[in-house]
C-alpha cells in the first residue's frame, strides 16, 4: 500500500477572470476529492489530498472544472501515470502541467489525454514516506531511497538487496512476551490489497498503532499474584478484547483475517508473502489460539487453596516452555529463499544484547528505540512461522474456528471465567473462600493501567493537554446573519447559502459560515479555528494575537485551578520539575493546535439497521457517504434493503483535529427529478439520516454503532450504523486508544483517591439530581475525567462502565454497593430502553459497547458470583450490630437484582436466574454453615454469650462439649443459640432484605432452615436415647418444653409448616409415656399419704365452705399438676395426644378407685359419728365433680373415645360407691325410726271416732296427726338440720332418699301393715295357720301382736301424716322433689295398703283375683293333678253367668298315710257377691285311692255385676278324717278369665303346695284377716292361707 500525496497549487487559466469560478477534482481508483471553488483566471487552491495506492499501473486524472448556475462545465483534464510519480517526504515545488481537452481510453480504463488547451495547473505529487520514523531510522531509509531512485528502471530489486542483507533485526529473545507481541500487530491500517505490484521500498517499516506493546507482560502478571483468565500473553489493549468478538461478525472473515497480523511489515520483503496474506492471519491466530490454550490449560489447575500458589504452574511457559516451543519452530528447515534469519535466531542467548545488531553488510546499523527492537523481533519471528504455515494451515478456513479449547482472543482486562471452571461451593471450607477473595479482588484491583509507565506517561501528558484549555471553555463562535452575494456552501451540510432566500450565519472570529440550523453542530473551538487558518494563510499577525489570547486563558485556568493540576501530578507520581516541564510542552502543543498536527483514519462502513423506508415499494436504496475535511467517499448503493451490509473500507487523511467526520446515509434515486434537484442542492437522494464524529475523539481502533440523527426538525430519520474506525497520529502511532487512555487515568484516579490518599476505602462523593450516578469523583477529580472525556469524546456510559469495573474491586466497601447499584441500574437504562429513533435491540447496542462486551459482562460474572459468596457468609460480612453494613447488605442485593436485570434486559438471556432465588439460595446456605458452626462451637459460644455468672465457666473435656447420651445438656444450649439466630434475622435481617416481601422473608427462612437441620440432629439423638435412657424423665419432659417453645414460636405459622402435623412429639413419645408410668406410681403413693393425713386430723372439712375434706382436694391437685404439665406439652400431633390421655385416665382411674376402696371399707366404722359419714360421702361426690372437671380438661366430647369410655366407666362406679354409701348410712338409722314408729303407732290407736266430714272432726283429724307425728318429727328435725348443713347438696338428696325409704317402710311395716310375726311375707300367715291348726288361733296370734285394724278415722288421720312428712322432705324445694316423693314405690306401696282399708270385702276379693294371676303356675314338684271340665253359660237377657264344673278324677297323688287315705275334691268360687249364693261343693271321698275317678258335676251362679274375669275356682285336694281336720294334699288355681272367651275348657290342673301370691295379694289378706266379723272375709283368708299339710313319717 502506497501513499500518494498530491498537492493543488494554482492554476493559469486563459480568458476574463469574472467568467472563471473554478475547482479541482482529483480521482485515483475509485476515489474522487475535490477542492473549493476559486474565483478569477488565476485561481489558487494550495490544497492537500492523500490516496492510498494499491494498483501502479494505473494514473491519476485532474479535472478543472468551472462552476455553474445549474451546470458545471469541464476546463481541462491531466493524467499522470502512477509509476512516473517519484517518492519524496518533503513538499516540493510542484509542476506545471497543459490541460487537455479529451481522455484517452484502453479497456475501458483512461490511460491517458488528447488536444492540448491553453490553460495550465501547478501540480505537486509525490509518494511519501511513512512518517512515524524516528529521526536516525528515517535518515538510514532516505539514503536506501536514493541508491533506489538512483538505480532509475535498472533491475536491482529491494527483494534482492534483503536478500544479500537481513534486515536489520534484534536477535529474537525467546520470550514468553515477544512470542505474542507478534500476534497483535494487527492495528496497520494500510495494507497493500494485491499481490503483484512493486511495494514502494521506503514503506517496509509502517509502525503499526503501537497500543498493544506498551506493557511488558510477565512482569505484571506476577506483581498481580492472580492469573487472568488466558491473560498470561501482553493483549494489553482494550481494542483486543473488543476484537474478540467482532471477529466473529458475518463479514469479519476476510477483514480480520488479514488485519490480525503484521503484513505490512513482511508485505514489503518478499513479494511472495503477498500471496500468503491470509495464511498470515489464521496462521498467526492459530498460534496464539494453540499458545491460549497452552496457558488455559495451566490456569484450571491453579485455584489453590492457600492463594500462594497461583502462579506456580504459570512461570514456566515464561522461562522454558515457551522458549522451547520457539526454538524448535526455529530449527525447522526454512526452503524460503528470501529469509536466512535462522542462522540468528538459533543463539536466543545473544538475545540479552537486546538493542546490539550486526549486520553482515558494510551498511552501519541505525540506532533503533527497544520499542523498535520489539517490533523487528516480533516480525523476523512471525515470518519463520509463516513460512511454515504455508504448508500446515488451511487458508480457507476462518481464523476463529480454529485453535484449541480456548480460543479465541481475551483481553487484558478480561477476568478468570468462573462458568468455565467448576463452580466454586456457596459455603466452603474458610481457606478456599479466602483465596477466592484474594483472587477476585486483585483480578479486579490490579488494574493493568496501574504498572503500564510508558501508557501512564501518555496518558499524564494527554490529561494535562485536556485540563489547561478545557473542551468545556472553549470559545464559541461569534455567529452574525450573512447574506452570501455569489452561491456559497455551508461548512456544515454543504447546502447552498446564496442571496435573501437562503441566508446564512457567519463567525466574526474566524469567518466559518453555515446555515442557521447548522450552527449549533459546529462546535469547534474558534479561536483555535482562527489561529489555524490566518497561519495557513498566512496572516502573522492576527494569528500571534489569538495565541495571545489563548496564553493568557491558559495561564488563567492554571492559576485559578492549582489543584486540578497537583492532583494530576500526585495521581502519575511526576516530580515537580518534570511537571512544570510537561505543562510548558502541552502548552505549545495546545499553541500549535492543529497546525502541525495529521492523522491518518480508516472507516470501514459495516452496516446499518432499521433504516426509514423512502420508496414508494416500502423500501430504500440506501448508500452512505463519508467525509473527512473536504474529502468525500461514497459507498456503492444497496437495492431494496432497510438492514443494508456495505463492508467498504474508505481511507482519509485529516490535519485538523477539530474536523470532523460526517457520515450520512442516503437513499438513491435516479429520475429526472432527482437530476434537477441535484443541480440546486448538491443532493438530489433522500436523506436518511446522519452521525457526526469528531475527529479529536479518535484514537486507536474503534467499532461502533451510532444512533442516526436528523438534520433538520422536518427529516424523518431511523435506525443505527455501524462503523469501524482506526486512527493513526502523527507523533502518537504507540498510543493506545481514547478508551484506553481514559481507562488508565480512571483507574490512576481511583486507585489514588482510594487506596493512596482514602487507605483502601471508597470516598464516595455527595451528589444530588438525576445526574448524580455521573459523578464519580468529588470536585476536582471529576472535573478531570469528564474534561479529558469531553476533549476525547469518551462517552458518559464508557464512564460509568470503567467506575463500575473500578468499584467492583471495592465492592465490599462500604457505601459502595449501592453507588454500584444505582450505576449499574443506569448502565441498564442506557442500553435497555431503546429510543424511538431506533430499533436497534438492547443486546445489539451492548456488543458495540465501547467497553467491550465480552469484558463487562465477564466483570459481572464474576462480580455475581462474588456476592453470592459474600451473601453466603452474610453474617460475616454484614454483622447486624453495624447499621452501615447492613445498609450495604441491602444495597448487595440490589445489586445483585440489577446484574439479573442485565442479563435479562441487556443480555437479553432468557431465564437468568432470578434474583430472590439467588438471595434465598444464598441466605439458606449461610444458615446451614451457622448452624454446623454453632451445633459445632456450642458450648464455647453458650458460655461466652450467655454465662453470666463468671465463676460458673466450667471447662467441660472436648468429647463432652457436644451432644451426649449420658445427659442432655447440650440441646439446650444449643437451641438458645438458635433462637439467637432466628431472632438476629428476624429483626436485623428481614427489614433489610425487603426487595422481595412475597418470596423472600430472612427471619422464616431462618427458623424454616434451622428447625430443619435441628430437626435431623434432634430426631437421630432421641432415637439414640431411646436404646439407652440413661437420663431423667423429667430431664427428656424439660427438654420437650424447650423444642415444643422453638417450634411454636418460630416454626408453627411457617408456610412450609402451616397446617401440618410436626413430628418432633413423635421424638419424645416414649419418654412422656416413661414419665407418665412413674407419675401413677407418684400419684398413687401421694394418695395413701393425703389419706394417712386426713384420718389423722379426723377428716376435717378443708373450710367452713367446703363441705369435704383435704384429702381429694390434695389428689386432685397432684393429678391436675401432672395433667398440666401434659397439656402444656401442647402436643401438636392428635394421635400422641390420645395415646397420652389413654395412659392419663387409666392413672385417674387407679388413683380414685383406690381411694373410693379405702373410704368403703372403713365407712360402717364411721356411721356412729356425727359429721364424719356425710364428710366422706361428700369426699365421694367431690371426685366425681373433679372428675367432671378434669374430663372437660382432657377434652370433654372432643376427648379420645377410648380415655372417655375410660372416665365415663369410672364416674358410674363412683356414682354406685356413692349409692352403697348412702345406703349403708340409711339403714344405720334403721333401729332409731323403729322406736318412733312404734311410738307414732301407740299415739294412732289412741285416736278415736269417726271419719265423718264436719268442720270439727277436721280440725280433730289435723290436731291428731300432729301428735302422730311427734315422735318421729323430733328425730328428723335434729338430724335433717345437721345433714343440710353438712352434706352437699347432691349426698343430702342421697341421704334423704335413703331416710324417706326407711321410714316410709318403717310406717308401712309397723302401722298400715304389721307383720305377723317377726318376719313379713306370705308363708308367714301361713305357717301360723299351720302351727296352730286352726283359724281362730291365727286371729288369737294377730291380737297377741297387738295388730290392730284401722278406723277409717285412723287411716285419715294417717293420710294427713304422710303429707306433713311429704312437704318435710320436699323443704319448700331445698329437699327431694315433689315428683320423686309422689312417685316413690315405697309411697305408692304405703299408700295402697291404706286405700284397702277402706275398701269393701268383695272389691278386695275381686282385686286380689284381678291381680293375682299367677297363683298356681309355677309349679315345679306337682303333688299329684286333678282333671276338670268348666263350661261357661252366659244368660242373653238378663246376662247372669252360670258355671258348670265337673270333677273327672284325680291322678298321681303323692301322700302318705299309716292311716286310712280318702281323698276328695273342695271346688270353691272364689269372687265378689258372693255371700248369699253357694260357694262351695266337694265329691264324694275314694278310699285309698291314689288315682280316684269322680265324674261329678257342680253348678255355680255368678250373678251380672261382674264379668267372668272377676272370679277364679280354687281346687283342692283333701283327705278326708273323721272327728279332725281334713288334711290338705294340694292346692290348684283356675281363673275364669283364661276360658271367658272359648266358653268351656277341659284340663288336668297340678296341684301345688300352697297359694303363691305377691305384695298386693298378701296386703289384701292381711287387712281381710282383721276383718273377724265378715264370714266371706274369714273364709277367704282360710282359702288363701291354707298349705298342704305335713304327711305322716316326715
Amino acid at each position: 500500500m502506497s501513499l500518494l500525496c498530491v498537492r493543488v497549487k494554482k492554476a493559469k487559466l486563459h480568458g476574463p477572470p469574472d467568467k472563471f469560478n473554478t475547482y479541482v477534482t482529483l480521482k485515483v481508483q475509485n476515489v474522487k476529492s475535490t477542492t473549493v471553488a476559486v474565483r478569477g483566471d488565476q485561481p489558487c487552491w494550495e490544497q492537500d489530498f492523500m490516496f492510498e495506492i494499491s494498483r501502479l499501473d494505473l494514473g491519476l486524472i485532474v479535472e478543472v472544472w468551472n462552476k455553474g448556475l445549474i451546470w458545471d462545465t469541464l476546463v481541462g483534464t491531466v493524467w499522470i501515470a502512477l509509476k512516473a510519480i517519484h517518492q519524496s517526504d518533503e513538499e516540493g515545488p510542484g509542476e506545471w502541467s497543459t490541460l487537455e481537452a479529451e481522455v484517452v481510453m484502453k479497456h475501458d480504463e483512461i490511460c491517458g489525454t488528447k488536444n492540448p488547451t491553453p490553460h495550465k495547473i501547478l501540480l505537486d505529487t509525490r509518494f511519501e514516506l511513512p512518517f512515524d520514523i524516528p529521526e536516525e531510522e528515517a535518515r538510514y531509509w532516505t539514503r536506501k531511497l536514493e541508491q533506489i531512485n538512483s538505480l532509475g528502471d535498472d533491475e536491482y530489486s529491494f527483494q534482492e538487496e534483503v536478500q544479500k542483507k537481513p534486515l536489520p533485526s534484534a536477535a529474537s529473545q525467546c520470550s514468553f512476551e515477544d512470542a505474542d507481541s507478534a500476534v497483535d500487530d494487527r492495528d496497520s491500517d494500510y495494507r497493500s490489497e494485491t499481490s503483484n505490484s512493486i511495494p514502494p521500498p521506503y514503506h517496509t517499516t509502517v509502525q503499526p498503532n503501537a497500543s498493544v506493546h506498551q506493557f511488558t507482560s510477565p512482569a505484571r502478571l506476577q506483581q498481580q499474584g492472580v492469573l487472568r483468565d488466558s491473560c498470561a500473553n501482553s493483549l494489553q489493549s482494550y481494542d483486543l478484547d473488543y476484537r474478540e468478538h467482532v471477529a466473529v461478525s458475518p463479514a469479519g472473515s476476510s477483514r480480520y483475517g488479514s488485519s490480525c497480523n503484521v503484513s505490512q511489515e513482511s508485505s514489503h520483503l518478499s513479494e511472495l508473502e503477498h500471496s500468503h496474506e491470509s495464511a498470515h492471519g489464521s496462521e498467526q491466530e492459530d498460534d496464539h489460539q494453540e499458545r491460549q490454550s497452552n496457558h488455559s490449560y495451566h490456569s484450571s489447575s491453579s485455584y489453590q487453596k492457600d492463594g500462594q500458589a497461583w502462579l506456580k504452574d504459570q512461570e514456566e511457559p515464561h522461562g522454558k516452555g515457551e522458549g522451547e516451543k520457539v526454538c524448535k519452530t526455529e530449527e525447522k528447515p526454512a526452503d524460503h529463499s528470501a529469509t536466512k534469519f535462522p542462522l540468528e535466531l538459533e543463539k536466543p542467548k545473544d538475545a540479552d544484547a537486546g538493542v546490539q545488531m550486526s549486520f553482515q553488510g558494510d551498511i552501519e546499523p541505525p540506532p533503533f528505540p527497544p520499542a523498535r527492537a520489539h517490533w523487528i523481533r516480533a516480525i523476523s519471528k512471525v515470518r519463520l512461522q509463516l513460512q511454515q504455515g504455508q504448508d500446515e494451515a488451511d487458508p480457507s478456513k476462518p481464523p476463529w474456528l480454529k485453535g484449541g479449547p480456548a480460543g479465541g482472543l481475551y483481553g487484558i482486562d478480561s477476568m478468570p471465567d468462573l462458568r468455565k471452571k467448576k463452580p466454586i461451593p456457596l459455603v466452603s471450607d474458610l481457606s478456599l473462600v479466602q483465596s477466592r477473595k484474594a483472587g477476585i479482588t486483585s483480578a479486579m484491583a490490579t488494574r493493568t493501567s496501574l504498572k503500564d509507565e510508558e501508557l501512564k506517561s501518555h496518558v499524564y501528558k494527554k490529561t494535562l493537554q485536556a485540563l489547561i484549555y478545557p473542551i468545556s471553555c472553549t470559545t464559541p463562535h461569534n455567529f452574525e446573519v450573512w447574506t452570501a452575494t455569489t452561491p456559497t456552501y455551508c461548512y456544515e451540510c454543504e447546502g447552498l447559502l446564496w442571496g435573501i432566500a437562503r441566508q446564512g450565519m457567519r463567525c466574526g472570529e474566524c469567518g466559518v459560515k453555515c446555515h442557521e440550523k447548522c450552527q449549533d453542530l459546529l462546535n469547534a473551538d474558534c479561536l483555535q479555528r482562527a489561529a489555524e487558518k490566518s497561519s495557513k494563510h498566512g496572516a502573522e499577525d492576527r494569528t500571534q494575537n489569538f495565541i495571545m489570547a489563548m496564553k493568557d486563558r491558559m495561564k488563567i485556568r492554571e492559576r485559578n485551578k492549582p489543584e486540578i493540576f497537583d492532583l494530576i501530578r500526585d495521581v502519575f507520581c511526576e516530580s515537580k520539575m518534570t511537571h512544570a516541564q510537561q505543562m510548558k510542552t502541552v502548552k505549545q502543543s495546545v499553541l500549535d493546535g492543529t497546525s502541525k498536527w495529521s492523522a491518518k483514519i480508516t472507516i470501514t462502513v459495516v452496516c446499518a439497521q432499521g433504516l426509514q423506508a423512502k420508496d414508494k415499494t416500502g423500501s430504500s436504496d440506501p448508500y452512505v457517504t463519508v467525509q473527512v475535511g473536504k474529502t468525500k467517499k461514497r459507498t456503492k448503493t444497496i437495492f431494496g434493503n432497510l438492514n443494508p451490509v456495505w463492508e467498504e473500507k474508505f481511507y482519509f487523511e485529516c490535519h485538523n483535529s477539530s474536523d470532523r467526520i460526517k457520515v450520512r446515509v442516503w437513499d438513491e434515486d435516479d429520475d429526472i427529478k432527482s437530476r434537477v434537484k441535484q443541480r440546486l442542492k448538491r443532493e438530489s437522494d433522500d436523506f436518511l439520516g446522519q452521525t457526526i464524529i469528531e475527529v479529536r475523539t479518535l484514537s486507536g481502533e474503534m467499532d461502533v454503532w451510532y444512533n442516526l440523527e436528523k438534520r433538520t426538525d422536518k427529516s424523518a430519520v431511523s435506525g443505527a450504523i455501524r462503523l469501524q474506525i482506526s486512527v493513526e497520529i502523527k507523533g502518537e502511532e504507540k498510543v493506545a486508544p481514547y478508551h484506553v487512555q481514559y481507562t488508565c487515568l480512571h483507574e490512576n484516579l481511583f486507585h489514588h483517591l482510594t487506596d493512596v490518599q482514602g487507605n483502601g476505602v471508597v470516598k464516595i462523593p455527595d451528589a444530588k439530581g438525576d445526574d448524580a450516578w455521573k459523578v464519580y469523583f468529588d470536585e476536582t477529580a471529576q472535573e478531570i475525567v469528564d474534561e479529558f472525556a469531553m476533549r476525547y469524546g469518551i462517552e458518559s456510559i464508557y464512564q460509568a462502565m470503567t467506575h463500575f469495573a473500578c468499584l467492583s474491586s471495592k465492592y465490599m466497601c462500604p457505601g459502595v454497593p449501592a453507588v454500584m447499584s444505582t450505576l449499574l441500574a443506569n448502565i441498564n437504562a442506557y442500553y435497555a430502553h431503546t429510543t424511538a429513533s431506533t430499533n436497534v435491540s438492547a443486546s445489539d447496542r451492548f456488543a458495540a459497547s465501547n467497553f467491550g462486551k465480552e469484558r463487562f459482562v465477564k466483570l459481572l460474572d464474576q462480580l455475581h458470583n462474588s456476592l453470592r459468596i459474600d451473601l453466603s457468609m452474610y453474617r460475616n460480612n454484614f454483622p447486624a450490630s453495624s447499621r452501615e453494613r447492613l445498609q450495604d447488605l441491602k444495597s448487595t442485593v440490589d445489586l445483585l437484582t440489577s446484574i439479573t436485570f442485565f442479563r435479562m434486559k441487556v443480555q437479553e438471556l432468557q431465564s437468568p436466574p432470578r434474583a430472590s432465588q439467588v438471595v434465598k439460595d444464598c441466605v439458606k446456605a449461610c444458615l446451614n454453615s451457622t448452624y454446623e458452626y454453632i451445633f459445632n462451637n456450642c458450648h464455647e459460644l453458650y458460655s461466652r454469650e450467655y454465662q453470666t455468672d463468671p465463676n460458673k465457666t466450667q471447662d467441660l473435656p472436648a468429647e463432652e462439649q457436644g451432644p451426649s447420651i449420658r445427659n442432655l445438656d447440650f440441646w439446650p444450649k444449643l437451641i438458645t443459640l438458635i433462637v439467637s439466630i432466628i431472632e438476629e434475622d428476624k429483626n436485623s435481617y428481614t427489614p433489610v432484605l425487603n426487595q422481595f416481601p412475597q418470596e423472600l422473608a430472612v427471619g422464616k427462612i431462618s427458623a424454616e432452615v434451622m428447625w430443619s437441620l435441628f430437626a435431623q440432629d434432634m430426631k437421630y439423638a432421641m432415637e439414640e436415647h431411646e436404646k439407652h435412657r440413661l437420663c431423667k424423665s423429667a430431664d427428656y419432659m424439660n427438654l420437650h418444653f424447650k423444642v415444643k417453645w422453638l417450634y411454636n414460636e418460630y416454626v408453627r405459622d411457617l408456610p412450609a409448616f402451616k397446617g401440618k402435623v410436626p413430628e418432633y412429639p413423635a421424638w419424645f413419645e416414649q419418654f412422656v409415656m416413661q414419665w407418665l408410668d412413674e407419675n401413677e406410681d407418684v400419684s398413687l403413693d401421694f394418695l395413701h399419704g393425703a389419706l394417712e393425713r386426713d384420718k389423722k386430723d379426723g377428716f376435717q372439712q378443708t373450710s367452713e365452705h367446703a363441705l369435704f375434706s383435704c384429702s381429694v382436694v390434695d389428689v386432685f391437685t397432684q393429678l391436675n399438676q401432672s395433667f398440666e404439665i401434659i397439656k402444656k406439652l401442647e402436643c401438636p400431633d392428635p394421635v400422641i395426644v390420645a395415646h397420652y390421655n389413654r395412659r392419663f385416665a387409666k392413672t385417674i382411674g387407679k388413683v380414685l378407685m383406690q381411694y373410693a376402696d379405702i373410704l368403703s371399707k372403713s365407712f360402717e366404722s364411721y356411721c356412729s359419728k356425727e359429721k364424719l359419714p356425710c364428710i366422706l360421702m361428700n369426699n365421694i361426690q367431690q371426685l366425681r365433680v373433679q372428675l367432671e372437671k378434669m374430663f372437660e380438661a382432657m377434652g370433654g366430647k372432643e376427648l379420645d373415645a377410648e380415655a372417655s369410655d375410660h372416665l365415663k366407666e369410672l364416674q358410674v362406679k363412683l356414682n354406685n360407691v356413692l349409692d352403697e354409701l348412702s345406703a349403708v348410712f340409711g339403714n344405720s338409722f334403721q333401729t332409731r325410726i323403729d322406736e318412733c314408729v312404734k311410738q307414732m303407732s301407740d299415739i294412732l290407736c289412741q285416736v278415736k271416732g269417726t271419719a265423718n266430714s264436719a268442720a270439727n272432726a277436721r280440725n280433730t283429724v289435723a290436731q291428731d296427726a300432729d301428735n302422730v307425728l311427734r315422735p318421729l318429727m323430733d328425730f328428723l328435725d335434729g338430724n335433717l338440720t345437721l345433714f343440710a348443713t353438712v352434706c352437699e347438696k347432691t349426698v343430702l338428696k342421697r341421704v334423704l332418699k335413703e331416710l324417706w325409704r326407711v321410714v316410709m317402710n318403717t310406717m308401712e311395716k309397723l302401722i298400715v301393715l304389721p307383720p305377723l310375726t317377726d318376719h313379713t311375707g306370705t308363708q308367714l300367715i301361713f305357717s301360723a295357720a299351720k302351727e296352730l291348726g286352726h283359724l281362730s288361733k291365727l286371729k288369737d296370734h294377730m291380737v297377741r301382736e297387738e295388730t290392730r285394724s284401722l278406723t277409717p278415722k285412723q287411716c285419715a288421720v294417717l293420710d294427713l301424716a304422710l303429707d306433713t312428712i311429704k312437704q318435710y322432705f320436699h323443704a319448700g324445694g331445698n329437699g327431694l322433689k315433689k315428683t320423686f316423693l309422689e312417685k316413690s314405690p315405697d309411697l305408692q306401696s304405703l299408700r295402697y295398703a291404706l286405700s284397702l282399708y277402706t275398701q269393701t270385702t268383695d272389691t278386695l276379693i275381686k282385686t286380689f283375683v284381678q291381680s293375682q294371676t299367677a297363683q298356681g303356675s309355677g309349679v315345679d314338684d306337682p303333688v299329684g293333678e286333678v282333671s276338670i271340665q268348666i263350661d261357661l253359660y252366659t244368660h242373653p237377657g238378663t246376662g247372669e253367668h252360670k258355671v258348670t264344673v265337673k270333677v273327672v278324677a284325680a291322678n298321681d297323688l303323692k301322700w302318705q298315710t299309716s292311716g286310712m287315705f280318702r281323698p276328695f275334691v273342695e271346688i270353691t268360687m272364689i269372687g265378689p257377691h258372693q255371700s248369699d249364693k253357694k260357694r262351695k261343693f266337694t265329691t264324694k271321698s275314694k278310699s285309698n285311692n291314689w288315682a280316684p275317678k269322680y265324674n261329678e258335676t257342680f253348678h255355680f251362679i255368678l250373678g251380672n255385676e261382674d264379668g267372668p274375669d272377676a272370679y277364679e275356682l280354687q281346687v283342692c285336694v283333701k283327705d278326708y278324717c273323721f272327728a279332725r281336720e281334713d288334711r290338705v294334699l294340694g292346692i290348684a288355681v283356675m281363673q275364669l278369665r283364661d276360658i271367658a272367651d272359648k266358653g268351656s275348657c277341659a284340663c288336668w290342673c297340678p296341684l301345688g303346695r300352697r297359694i303363691h301370691m305377691d305384695e298386693t295379694g298378701l296386703t289384701i289378706l292381711r287387712i281381710l284377716s282383721q276383718r273377724t266379723n265378715d264370714e266371706v272375709a274369714k273364709e277367704f283368708v282360710k282359702l288363701k292361707s291354707e298349705s298342704r299339710s305335713t304327711e305322716e313319717g316326715t
